[in-house]
């Protein structure tokens, strides 16, 4: 790594000029420019702020290395440790955020999941992904909401959406696009028999507002229906959900999760908007067409392999990272996994 990768004094100066601009006469006039202005404001006051925690942690630790080897003192020094340990995870988390510079790497994420071969196996196994997914933004402190959900006819899910909501949620999460492959003995079989199952992981950014993704209503046919998921009498007694299907593309996307036929539409087409965007992303950069290249979910094709019997262990395939703590894994323990494909592709 070379070069200045953070000049505090510059962000600063920034940051002051932002704070001058929004005090400024007439400047919520234009509500969209105000809104990147304001956004540039928080990833500046961010960055700032942990700039000065890793200033504050080196700082500490070298104070307290220092009296501890004046006094002799092995517990100031494991007191030391401890900072030095947090300063290390703080750059590291600096670094991987440096990594994240892709165009909409810091907008929120859609995820939708969906079971390969294995019927009733991989619908459980998709379930088991959901979980996982979810558990990982909630020890990130980013916000889920789950948008549809297709129950399994026996266990787990046809198919799920959720959005993930917080700063560089589609940064970190595209590294999870393809499919994932579990082996284990089987809950459903009752020779106790070992299966493998697969299910894929499709992520997309979801386009801020001042992007604008032309759309014509005669291209979209737009269903309504009773909802199948959770939600009360409401939900499951009125045609609340929408299905809209864009002609074109073939694109059909889902919302279920509002008792408002109206807002449940607003979410469709904005989940729809964010998956036409990255198809045409895509056409347009050779860069996206791996990331979004469509494959059989089945063998030889999956990112990362869960083996829960003859042995327990997690592989990528692409970094080649190997984790023996499959229950750590699926339950959020997947930055590991996410760093090491960040590094691989700077």
């Amino acid at each position: 790594m070379s070069g200045v990768i953070f000049d505090p004094e510059t962000k600063k100066w920034e940051l002051e000029e932002i704070e001058k601009r929004a005090s400024s006469a007439g400047f919520w006039e234009d509500q969209t420019e105000a809104q990147k202005v304001m956004k540039r404001k928080s990833l500046l006051e961010s960055a700032l702020s942990t700039f000065e925690k890793l200033k504050g942690l080196v700082f500490d630790s070298e104070i307290l290395l220092n009296l501890a080897e004046e006094e002799s003192s092995t517990e100031t020094a494991m007191e030391a440790q401890s900072k030095a340990s947090e300063a290390l995870s703080a750059i590291n988390d600096i670094e991987v955020k440096r990594m994240l510079g892709e165009e909409n790497d810091r907008l929120n994420a859609i995820v939708s999941i969906h079971p390969g071969a294995g019927g009733t196996e991989a619908q459980d196994w998709a379930d088991m992904l959901l979980r996982m997914y979810l558990r990982w933004a909630e020890r990130r402190g980013y916000k889920t909401d789950i948008v549809d959900y297709l129950a399994g006819e026996e266990a787990g899910v046809k198919s799920v959406t959720l959005t993930v909501t917080g700063e560089y949620a589609y940064g970190y999460l595209r590294a999870e696009v393809g499919v994932h492959r579990l082996v284990r003995i089987s809950p459903f079989d009752a020779a106790k028999r070992r299966h493998t199952s697969f299910a894929s992981v499709f992520v997309y950014p979801e386009i801020e507002e001042d992007i604008k993704v032309e759309i014509n209503d005669a291209d979209l046919r737009v269903d309504t229906y009773r909802s199948s998921g959770a939600g009360g009498q409401h939900v499951n007694k009125t045609d609340s959900a929408v299905r809209i299907t864009h002609s074109p593309t073939g694109i059909v996307v889902a919302c279920q999760n509002e008792r408002s036929q109206h807002k449940n539409r607003a979410m469709a087409m904005k989940i729809l908007k964010a998956r036409i965007y990255a198809l045409r992303k895509r056409e347009e950069e050779e860069k996206m067409s791996a990331l979004h290249e469509k494959k059989d979910i089945a063998w030889g094709s999956q990112i990362r392999s869960y083996v829960l019997q003859p042995y327990r262990l997690v592989k990528d395939h692409r970094t080649g990272v190997e984790v023996g703590n499959v229950n750590e894994v699926l339950d959020g323990g997947i930055d590991g996994f996410i760093e090491a494909y960040l590094v691989k592709g700077a």
